[in-house]
């Protein structure tokens, strides 16, 4: 992948807040000595309609992706999605959901076919989704789905939340609490951390990262007394990932690890369940953290925040999380470029 591609950006449901911070994006970053270039794959008249709802001064140019570099010093490079909208801020419509999962494919194909560095993905509300017979829990199952059409691979896609202040890994995601007990294997425990170790090395530069672990209850099962779980299947995965040569500790009580001496100890955290990893991460980094999907043939990030219907329309969204996921995409796309150019059989 040639570094100097853009990113491709998806609308995400274009009755949240997703097409508003592209174009603050696009104000804030294409005067920059070295922008993330980036083109938003979405259609004309919705990005006109809200630039000119805010007042937002945003010029917009409908291209092909090998000319949005290019276009991106004077305008927010578009590729055309036709698909009308529907929905209006604040108030989805499920007529919307397939311009959605189009806009997303779109990315995904753009960069297998050679034509943009990276997908960097606005919200969608899997709710609206789900409605038309959307399979997958959220974004990332996609991304893993998407990768073994086009790339002809089986991905284990595994959700980062990456920050300069903390990076965590939830091993189940989009799963009631209820089931995560019975979805908690070693096996799992092992391939998520083979997945972290290789991508934080390959992508991120950490030549041996320190993973830490959590266990999965109160205080890591206190021995037993409060659950078997840390005993009878993290501990064991921990010994068979410490013999394969990981850095690895744990089962760590969930409670006392994200203070600021704690996070001094490691590189990123594996967690059991979705909350355990990004309470934690939100309480901390909540307007810098970046959704990060690992695992997969090509680089995928996303803001760490949702639709928020509540102030779509309002003019007050912060872009500063869709920011730092255009500049983490390009750095990575960059890392993976490097490689790929050293390993070309890969």
């Amino acid at each position: 992948m040639h570094p100097s591609l853009p990113l491709a950006l998806t609308r995400g449901d274009p009755s949240g807040i997703g097409i508003e911070i592209a174009l603050k994006a696009w104000l804030a970053t294409h005067a920059d000595d070295q922008p993330a270039a980036f083109f938003l794959v979405a259609d004309r008249a919705l990005c006109q309609a809200v630039a000119q709802a805010l007042g937002l001064a945003v010029p917009f140019e409908t291209c092909q992706p090998a000319d949005a570099t290019r276009v991106f010093s004077r305008a927010l490079p578009l590729v055309a999605l036709d698909a009308a909208t529907v929905g209006r801020p604040g108030h989805p419509d499920i007529a919307d959901a397939l311009g959605t999962i189009a806009s997303m494919q779109r990315c995904c194909e753009l960069v297998a076919a050679g034509e943009a560095s990276a997908v960097v993905t606005n919200p969608i509300s899997k709710e609206i989704l789900h409605r038309v017979g959307y399979p997958h829990p959220g974004q990332t199952e996609f991304m893993g789905a998407m990768a073994e059409r086009l790339y002809g691979i089986k991905a284990r896609a595994v959700m980062l939340l990456w920050s300069p202040t903390l990076s965590v890994v939830p091993a189940t995601i989009h799963v009631p609490v209820a089931c995560v007990p019975g979805l908690v294997t070693q096996d799992l425990i092992v391939e998520t951390v083979r997945v972290v170790a290789r991508d934080f090395t390959d992508r991120f530069g950490v030549a041996r990262p320190r993973i830490a672990v959590t266990g999965l209850n109160p205080h890591a099962g206190e021995g037993g007394d409060m659950g078997r779980e840390e005993i009878e299947t993290i501990t064991p995965a921990l010994n068979r990932l410490l013999a394969e040569g990981f850095a690895v500790t744990g089962p760590h009580p969930a409670d006392t690890l994200f203070h600021a001496a704690a996070r001094e100890q490691y590189d990123v955290v594996v967690t059991m369940y979705h909350d355990q990893a990004l309470i934690p991460i939100k309480t901390l980094a909540f307007d810098s953290a970046v959704n990060v999907t690992l695992g997969l043939p090509f680089v995928r990030t996303s803001p760490d925040h949702g639709t928020a219907f509540d102030i779509a329309g309002k003019g007050v969204a912060d872009p500063s999380s869709l920011i730092a996921a255009l500049q983490l995409a390009s750095r990575l796309a960059r890392s993976d470029a490097l490689a790929r150019a050293s390993c070309p059989a890969a």
